[in-house]
């Protein structure tokens, strides 16, 4: 009888019992691994990071101190050309004001010369008129505004409102052309005018400029102009003629109620009183180049 072969008896080694420290693995690894390495580590770091700093700070200053030279070159020859050119710009500017006198005194003396032709102008128109007009040159020349009158009648003064952007408690002129609207227009002072004129006023002047049958009021702009010369608010009308009687006209008249209708809607500001004896001077010109005395006489 064959026996079948028999495998040796398998033996287990015995197991190595447990490290007493294996449950205290991370005081192990700290205990094994020094904090030396680390350290030298961090610090391997910082040197090559200094390394590569330096020189980029390093550049950063050469190229701020280059710009504070830049700047200290350009101010520096800025003064020296400024140092250079103030005394051409100084001579230049006293050539200016010596022309500027010379303009001034010259045109002082057109302006004194115009003064002496007017004076001569007025003076001959008033010779023609006692010559040729007879017994009533000098009605002529007062209802021309060619000579200077004085009498009896008042003294209307005119103004814009105290402010012109918030005048009065009525609505708006919205037709007015002006921006605000408690300014006197041009043709407010029309209508002025021509009231004192049909309430009787025999001579009228506006800041002291004569109207004639030829004198024009106008704006441009803001500004009223009385033959083509520009008035300047408060506006004072003189008028001769009778005083109390031309006052109470006016005052009624439509063209004093619409003067009122602005105080009392638009703030602007009138007085008027009689005045014993007001003075006009006359025109600066009555120059007539169009008109011709007619030849022919009236038929009774």
């Amino acid at each position: 009888m064959c026996g079948m072969p028999q495998q040796p008896p398998v033996r287990s080694s015995p197991t190595r019992p447990p490290r007493p420290d294996a449950s205290m693995s991370l005081l192990t690894n700290v205990m094994d691994h020094s904090l030396d390495e680390g350290y030298a580590e961090a610090a391997a770091r910082k040197k090559a990071a200094g390394a590569e700093t330096m020189p980029r700070t390093l550049r950063t200053k050469l190229g701020l101190a280059a710009g504070l030279v830049l700047a200290a070159l350009v101010v520096t020859v800025g003064a020296a050309q400024a140092r250079v050119a103030a005394p051409v710009v100084a001579k230049e500017r006293e050539e200016l004001i010596d022309r500027i006198d010379r303009e001034t005194s010259a045109a002082e003396e057109l302006e004194d010369s115009i003064d002496e032709l007017r004076d001569d102008v007025d003076a001959r128109q008033r010779e023609a008129l006692k010559k040729d007009g007879g017994g009533k040159g000098e009605l002529v020349g007062i209802l021309a505004g060619a000579v200077e009158v004085h009498g009896p009648g008042v003294r209307l003064v005119v103004d814009d409102a105290k402010e012109s952007d918030h005048a009065g408690d009525g609505d708006a002129r919205e037709t007015s052309g002006f921006s605000d609207t408690g300014r006197l227009r041009d043709r407010d002072m029309q209508r002025v005018v021509n009231g004192l004129w049909e309430s009787g006023a025999e001579a009228i002047t506006i800041n002291g400029q004569r109207l004639t049958a030829l004198s024009a009021i106008r704006a441009a702009g803001d500004a009223i102009l009385v033959d083509n010369k520009p008035l300047v608010p408060p506006y004072t009308v003189l008028a001769v003629g009778d005083g109390p009687r031309l006052s109470t006209r006016f005052s009624t008249s439509g063209d004093g109620l619409y003067l009122q209708a602005l105080h009392k809607n638009f703030g602007i500001r009138t007085s008027m009183r009689v005045e014993d004896d007001v003075r006009l001077p006359a025109a600066p010109s009555v120059i007539v180049r169009t008109a011709q005395p007619s030849a022919e006489k009236g038929t009774s």
